[in-house]
C-alpha cells in the first residue's frame, strides 16, 4: 500500500533526477523557451522553487501560509493577466543567475523534505484550494516536478527514461477525471472508462471496471504526458475507445488551477 513516506521518497528521487538534468546547463540553455507559453527553462525551475517553498510553509506553519495568500490577491483582480501570477511567483527567481536559481530550488526542496518527513498518511495539509491528504499533497508535488521536468527536457532536447514513479501520476490522472469537467463547469459523463497502462517494468496497471465498454490503453508514460498536458493525445500511442474516453483525453487535467487545453497536435 502506498504511504505518505513512500510518495515522499519518490518525490525526492524525481527532484534529484531533474536536478541532474539541469545542473550541467549553460547560461543560454537556462533561457531557452519551453512548451509552456511565456516560460523559459529557468521559469520552470523557478516555479518549482516557489511552490516547493510554499508547500513546506503549508506543512509547518498553517497561519503563515494563510498570511502568504494575501500576496497572491492581485491574481484575482479584474484586470489580472497571466503575467500577474508570473510577476508574483517568478520575479525573484528571474532576477537570479542560473547558479543562484539552482541553489534556491535545492534549498527549498531541502526545506520541503524536512517538513514532509513527519507527515502521517491521514494528515491534512492546507493548500490553495481545499486541504489535501498528505499522500495526495506529496503526489501533486511529484506530478508537478515530473511535468515541468518534461517541459525542460523538451526544451533542451533531452530524452528521459520513464520510471515506476509514474504510478503516482497515472493514478492521479485517473482520479482527477471528474475534476477535469468540474473545473470547466461541465457535467461529468456517467460512462465508466477502463484504463490499462503498461508500466516501465512491463507490468500492467489497471483502473476502472474490466467490463467497461470505453477504454484508454497504452504506456503509462504516454498517459501521464496527456493528463499533465505535456502532449496532445493524438501525439502519443494511446488507444482511446469511446466518445467519452476521447473527450476526456482531449480535456484531461491532473493539476489544479484554471482549466487549460494543453498542447495542440504536433
Amino acid at each position: 500500500m502506498t504511504t505518505a513516506s513512500g510518495v515522499r521518497d519518490d518525490l525526492l528521487a524525481e527532484q534529484e533526477a531533474l536536478d541532474v538534468l539541469v545542473a550541467g546547463l549553460d547560461d543560454e540553455q537556462w533561457e531557452l523557451p519551453t512548451p509552456s507559453e511565456r516560460w523559459s527553462v529557468r521559469d520552470q525551475i523557478g516555479h518549482l522553487a516557489f511552490f516547493d517553498g510554499t508547500a513546506a510553509l503549508a506543512i509547518v506553519d498553517e497561519d503563515g501560509f494563510r498570511a502568504s495568500l494575501a500576496s497572491l490577491s492581485p491574481v484575482f483582480a479584474p484586470d489580472a493577466t497571466p503575467d500577474t501570477m508570473d510577476d508574483l511567483t517568478l520575479a525573484t527567481f528571474r532576477a537570479m543567475t542560473p547558479a543562484e536559481l539552482l541553489a534556491a530550488w535545492r534549498a527549498n526542496r531541502a526545506v520541503l523534505a524536512d517538513a514532509s518527513a513527519g507527515l502521517d498518511d491521514d494528515t491534512r495539509v492546507i493548500w490553495y484550494g481545499p486541504s489535501m491528504g498528505a499522500k495526495s499533497f506529496l503526489t501533486a508535488r511529484l506530478m508537478e516536478c515530473w511535468a515541468h521536468g518534461q517541459h525542460v527536457a523538451d526544451a533542451i532536447g533531452a530524452v528521459r527514461e520513464p520510471t515506476e514513479r509514474l504510478a503516482h501520476i497515472a493514478q492521479l490522472g485517473v482520479i482527477t477525471r471528474k475534476w477535469t469537467y468540474v473545473n470547466r463547469g461541465l457535467d461529468v459523463p456517467d460512462a465508466d472508462i477502463r484504463v490499462e497502462l503498461t508500466a516501465p517494468s512491463g507490468d500492467v496497471w489497471r483502473y476502472g471496471s474490466d467490463d467497461a465498454e470505453q477504454s484508454v490503453t497504452g504506456t503509462a508514460e504516454d498517459f501521464c504526458l496527456v493528463v499533465t498536458q505535456c502532449r496532445h493525445v493524438d501525439a502519443t500511442g494511446l488507444d482511446v475507445v469511446g466518445d467519452d474516453a476521447v473527450d476526456w483525453m482531449n480535456k484531461a487535467q491532473a493539476f489544479a488551477g484554471q482549466a487549460t487545453d494543453g498542447p495542440a497536435v504536433a
